[in-house]
């Protein structure tokens, strides 16, 4: 009965499959997944319909991709071929898959293994209650028959600092890039999309979000993905950094949280930037 985290999978399916095999998954194992379940790479539909179709299995938070699949099948905004999403939005199940995608949750916290889960990471100026109200503040707004109202707004960089005044819209846009997009922080918890390069070559005045004094209890171990540059290195000993860039020929990356034991598996098809 193991608990399986699993780094984006971008729609690496075959590495992911083969992953699975090497990790020697079973009925009784739960998949966490950290999101971006799509784009890049060739599979992103075979992707979807197996997490669908294991849901019961798997414990999954929405990233950045996931979100921009959403407003794509929305009509916001369009795909890019480097998106690598035509077999998916052509797919006859495309409706039923959004509508499952889009009511699943920002984050996953067992408070039994004191693990938490999101795509990008915890805002510095969150506590655990506020991440939680956030979090399902905007799965509620994505579940809901409004949700393309918050898509079509979605996209922007401000506000880049956490207020509980925050109202609307905005507040909305603040959770997603929070739970989706960050990697650094200014001093002060503000939060930077401009950079995003590893923290060895990162300007003094930005930090990586795990760097920064957190507002949540070091009981808990944080696990995300999102940051490939990272390549799973850098973080505190109880934060898990678990994007190793498969879909840029890097690897898959799976740890069985029981025992702290990584499996990897290699890209199939290496793949340049």
């Amino acid at each position: 009965m193991a608990n399986l985290l699993i780094g984006d999978i971008h729609g690496c399916y075959d590495e992911f499959m083969r992953l699975l095999e090497k990790a020697k998954f079973s009925s009784s194992d739960t998949l966490w997944l950290t999101g971006d379940l799509v784009a890049r790479g060739p599979k992103s539909l075979d992707v979807l319909r197996f997490v669908k179709h294991n849901a019961n299995q798997i414990r999954l938070v929405l990233g950045n991709h996931d979100l921009h699949l959403l407003s794509i099948y929305a009509n916001i905004t369009q795909a890019k071929k480097k998106d690598n999403l035509e077999e998916l939005i052509r797919a006859t199940d495309l409706d039923e898959l959004m509508n499952w995608l889009r009511k699943q949750p920002l984050v996953q916290i067992d408070e039994s293994l004191k693990l938490i889960m999101t795509h990008a990471g915890i805002s510095p100026q969150w506590d655990l209650e506020t991440l939680k109200k956030c979090a399902n503040d905007l799965n509620a707004m994505l579940s809901s028959d409004s949700y393309i109202l918050f898509l079509d707004k979605m996209y922007g960089n401000f506000p880049d600092e956490w207020q509980p005044e925050l109202q609307g819209l905005d507040r909305l846009r603040y959770i997603a890039n929070a739970l989706t997009r960050m990697r650094f922080c200014y001093e002060d918890g503000r939060l930077d999309f401009y950079y995003k390069k590893s923290p060895e070559q990162a300007p003094s005045k930005l930090k990586p979000w795990f760097l920064l004094p957190s507002k949540i209890s070091n009981e808990y171990s944080i696990a995300f993905g999102h940051w490939a540059a990272l390549n799973g290195k850098g973080t505190p000993e109880n934060i898990y950094a678990l994007d190793t860039g498969c879909c840029w020929g890097g690897k898959l990356t799976c740890l069985r949280f029981e025992d702290r034991k990584y499996f990897k598996k290699k890209n199939i098809e290496i793949k340049t930037r």
